[in-house]
């Protein structure tokens, strides 16, 4: 055992000596492994970074909700029939009540509408903002971070005040270095108080960021909008209770919506039951093709820095046939020769991966830093890298290896 420890360290040394000694050749070799390894694993950390971002987005939609709308999500669904959908009833506030009423799965029962709107705070305004109209068990479903001020009380949200509570990038637009909250500002030609400001978060991938919207309170809007017109997107936003599984949920709100719409047993639903399973099950395929792309143009890439390897490892088996002719004249056997090899192409494999593992790293940072995005060299891919590193040393260099090891010691000396 220890002669064979011996053995595998002095090939080490050997074949760390060959790079040395010939900068060159090995500079060409990390060039050929390094680009190869940049570019598969670039790609693996480009579509996991965006898989990442992309899952981390929907589930800011709520993973635990259930949407009950007037159509349905598609994801890639050829067959979408929009006509039948069409003709569907949108969701509405008493629909919203006697669910929140007659669901025994359901945690919290959100009645919701949309509204694009100018604000204007003295000469300032913002354009096409995003009202969010809700009931008050909207903050039962949903996360807030409010950096100032509060969130509504009880008695504004049934009473319907005149309270808003507005995203940060539009406090910064409007309000510029004056505090916002307690000032007022027209919407819809109503004067409505700030009561509170949203974190700041920066926009998901999908665009969708609460520092560009405002929230009110559902019962103000009503009385100036129809929260029954389709235009404004009405919804019901239902939370299951602990223990409750989306699923399940969803079986129950299916018949009870069934009973408040009236509808005959044969009679097809008229409307949908959405949750973010949809998006992510639609996503699992395309980020499966990507995958796939991936790998056939980085399996290209490594390929061609594989025969680099292995025509550098031909050369230098062809540079040190004298040697190897004195090694194997003074007793070393075939497979310490073919060891010495071997492991000068492994490392030269390895240490061309690291680099481009590494150039990958600071891309990441760089491009994580410039954009909202986060870009990231998960550990997986790490290793990835350097698994694929290590096997196309092996594969380069057993030829040439073997090929060293086979040499007949007298011959091999003679070709001075």
């Amino acid at each position: 055992m220890r002669i064979f420890v011996f053995l595998l360290k002095e090939s080490f040394v050997f074949a760390f000596n060959s790079l040395v000694n010939n900068k060159l050749r090995t500079f060409l070799s990390l060039f050929g492994i390094t680009i190869g390894i940049f570019s598969i694993i670039s790609v693996f950390t480009v579509i996991d970074s965006l898989e990442d971002n992309i899952r981390e987005s929907i589930a800011t939609l709520g993973d635990d909700v259930v949407y009950i709308q007037k159509w349905p999500w598609a994801m890639g669904d050829s067959e979408y029939p929009w006509w039948k959908y069409m003709m569907r009833p949108v969701p509405n506030m008493r629909e919203a009540s006697e669910l929140a009423e007659k669901s025994k799965l359901a945690e919290a029962v959100a009645f919701q509408v949309y509204a694009n709107k100018n604000l204007q705070y003295k000469d300032n305004y913002a354009e096409n903002i995003e009202i969010e109209a809700v009931t008050e068990a909207y903050k039962n479903i949903r996360v807030f971070d409010i950096a100032k001020g509060r969130y509504f009380s009880d008695y504004e949200m049934q009473k319907g005040g005149n309270k808003i509570i507005m995203g940060a990038k539009i406090a910064e637009e409007l309000f510029q270095s004056e505090d916002p909250v307690g000032k007022e500002l027209k919407v819809m030609g109503r004067k409505l108080e700030i009561i509170g400001v949203f974190a700041k978060e920066g926009e998901d991938m999908f665009g969708i960021s609460k520092d560009e919207r405002i929230i009110m309170p559902l019962q103000f809007i009503r009385n100036i909008v129809n929260v029954k017109s389709e235009e404004l997107g009405p919804m019901i936003l239902v939370k299951p209770k602990a223990g409750i599984s989306v699923d399940e949920l969803i079986d129950e709100l299916r018949g009870l919506m069934r009973s408040i719409r009236r509808l005959h047993p044969l009679e097809e639903d008229d409307f949908a039951l959405n949750k973010t399973s949809i998006i992510s099950q639609g996503f699992d395929g395309l980020f499966m093709v990507l995958d796939i792309a991936g790998m056939i143009i980085g399996g290209f890439s490594i390929l061609v820095g594989g025969f680099g390897i292995a025509n550098i490892m031909f050369v230098s088996v062809k540079e040190q046939t004298t040697i190897i002719g004195i090694q194997k004249a003074i007793g070393a056997k075939r497979y310490f020769i073919l060891l010495q090899f071997l492991f000068e192409a492994v490392l030269l494999s390895l240490i061309g991966g690291t680099i481009g593992l590494l150039i990958i790293w600071l891309a990441t940072i760089g491009i994580s830093s410039a954009t909202d995005m986060s870009f990231a060299l998960s550990f997986k891919n790490i290793f990835i890298g350097l698994s694929i590193s290590v096997t196309i040393g092996i594969i380069s260099g057993l030829l040439p290896a073997f090929t060293a090891s086979r040499l007949d010691p007298v011959k091999a000396i003679s070709q001075v």
